[in-house]
């Protein structure tokens, strides 16, 4: 069965983002070794137009083949004039008011959502899912999430957009492991006890 993995980016207290959503504050801490780490190991997180530009297009997937991120996070890419940002996955936006999607390498879930990403874990073969976010996402698919990869960036917002945008029972996650980056920025990953 594959994985649902919530591989998100946060500030020291727990945000991904201030109170409009804006995280540009944490890009300052993606220099030359942040890169290379999610370059090395989680390559399929860096967006297609990003690959392109820093001259990693020719990276393999290795950990997720599906991407599935709220109508907030798309909305970056479709800001930018990107309607595809991750052609390098098969993309899903959960959204109920975007309608039709802006590119045929996009599905849209209006509904179902919990039962679109069950459907998308009992695949068989393939790599594991990558939730990008929001909040709201996260949240709604809270219990579907199998593993977390925090990047916690030595900032602190004071108020702003948690990790997870709902309310949910108490769940324990064991302790993966830890990287310390000389920028201060920290990656921890959880797996979720079952």
């Amino acid at each position: 069965m594959r994985k649902l993995t919530y591989f998100i980016a946060c500030s020291v207290d727990g945000f991904i983002g201030d109170l409009n959503g804006d995280a540009t504050a944490m890009l300052s801490y993606v220099d030359e070794e942040f890169l290379g780490f999610l370059a090395a190991d989680h390559p399929e997180t860096l967006p297609t137009h990003g690959r392109r530009a820093l001259g990693l297009d020719d990276l393999e997937n290795k950990r997720f083949d599906t991407i599935i991120q709220g109508r907030a996070s798309y909305d970056l890419a479709l800001k930018e004039g990107i309607p595809s940002p991750y052609a390098h996955l098969r993309q899903y936006v959960a959204s109920r008011t975007l309608g039709e999607s802006p590119s045929p390498d996009v599905e849209i879930i209006a509904d179902g959502l919990v039962d679109k990403v069950r459907e998308l874990k009992a695949e068989d073969g393939g790599l594991d899912i990558y939730l990008c976010g929001g909040s709201r996402v996260a949240g709604e698919l809270f219990d579907e999430i199998d593993e977390l990869v925090i990047k916690t960036y030595p900032l602190v917002y004071g108020a702003g957009m948690p990790m997870f945008g709902a309310g949910f029972d108490v769940a324990r996650f064991t302790f993966g492991g830890v990287r310390s980056f000389g920028n201060g920025a920290v990656v921890r990953t959880y797996a979720r006890e079952r």
